[in-house]
């Protein structure tokens, strides 16, 4: 699902919610508390499929004077991004997130999280909750103190705990699928995979590749990611940043781990890897961009197709977790990735198109 943010004014929000393609949101909640300091949005995208599944973001955003309009917009494009990846991965959710505004070094306290639970609780059910960027298991755990429509708990508390263990496997999937795709057998043996950002999600990944016989090429902002890594796995080579990665000679499968526009007009023309596919949110920086990777031969993976691992994991905490069937479920990323390659050359279209086309119709044909 292409990544469009319109500028930021309250112009722009609410052409975005009511009127641009973009748009379609069924409900957007601002929330705030002032005795907590706290101040959020929540958006939900679509009940089609079910109640809307996706996690709280804590960010604080760059426009000190306005950051509620960009934590507004940046919800909804979330929100329907989630609605995109949850119909893929057969779950009976529609899309839904949420966003607190701040630093979560500064302004995070338990009363905080406890205020945010109770404005999800009093949805009554029409939106669930997750961990996701600034949010953790532990944050999860008092969010539920409030609310009963909280995933991602501690195993403790009824949960599954860490949801990058099956991110990282559904991701490994969707390699499996593009190396089917493109040579023919489902392994990653031999192939040169280069993975940038190797934190909760991507240091799982070298595992699944290195046994898989792959060879792995990682990089990281944090030195201390890469040591953790090496230090497991010292067969793991380095490379100084993300651009001297994707420049790597012999890359098979490059992977976006981290942040999100990674593949971009500056990357995507000095890209020597055949195939993307990796666990960053909305790596298309711009609507173009999956013609631009297509026009160069590179096979592009869906992010939110690949990535769905995580979500699946915590929608299996509403009925009663299961490791084992929650990975199965992740394990059929990769017959999806194998229909959207299919439906991509049938119908002449970027991949990134046809899983859009895939999801739109799963929609369509279940709204309720």
């Amino acid at each position: 699902m292409t990544d469009v943010r319109p500028a930021v004014s309250v112009d722009g929000v609410l052409q975005t919610l009511f009127h641009s393609e973009q748009g379609g949101h069924e409900q957007v909640v601002l929330c705030q508390d002032r005795a907590s300091g706290l101040k959020a949005v929540i958006a939900i995208h679509s009940t089609a499929l079910g109640p809307a599944l996706g996690g709280t973001r804590f960010h604080a955003y760059e426009d000190e004077e306005f950051p509620e309009e960009a934590a507004v917009l940046d919800a909804l494009n979330l929100a329907r991004g989630m609605s995109y990846k949850n119909a893929l991965a057969g779950l009976e959710h529609g899309g839904g997130k949420a966003v607190i505004i701040g630093d979560p070094e500064k302004i995070k306290t338990e009363e905080l999280l406890l205020a945010y639970g109770r404005f999800v609780a009093a949805l009554g059910g029409r939106y669930v909750t997750a961990c996701d960027v600034g949010t953790y298991v532990h944050d999860m755990d008092v969010i539920a103190r409030e609310c009963r429509w909280t995933t991602g708990r501690s195993p403790a508390n009824g949960g599954a705990g860490d949801s990058s263990v099956l991110t990282a496997f559904g991701v490994f999937q969707g390699m499996r699928a593009s190396a089917q795709h493109l040579w023919d057998a489902p392994t990653l043996r031999g192939r040169k995979v280069g993975i940038a950002g190797v934190g909760k999600v991507g240091h799982h990944l070298v595992e699944h590749l290195l046994e898989d016989g792959a060879e792995v090429v990682i990089t990281d902002v944090r030195p201390e990611a890469v040591q953790r890594v090496r230090s497991a796995h010292p067969e793991a080579a380095v490379v100084v940043d993300t651009d001297a990665l994707i420049r790597t000679e012999g890359l098979d499968i490059y992977a976006p781990c981290a942040l999100g526009g990674a593949l971009n007009d500056d990357t995507v023309p000095v890209l020597t890897a055949k195939v993307v596919c990796g666990a960053a949110n909305n790596q298309l920086a711009h609507p173009g961009v999956e013609k631009d990777l297509a026009d160069r031969g590179i096979l592009y993976a869906p992010d939110y197709v690949v990535n769905a691992g995580g979500v699946i994991q915590v929608a299996e905490e509403l009925h009663g977790f299961d490791f084992a069937r929650a990975k199965a479920k992740a394990a059929k990323i990769f017959d999806t990735t194998v229909e959207i390659f299919l439906r991509a050359k049938s119908d002449g279209v970027p991949p990134a198109v046809a899983a859009d086309r895939i999801a739109e119709h799963r929609m369509a044909r279940a709204g309720r």
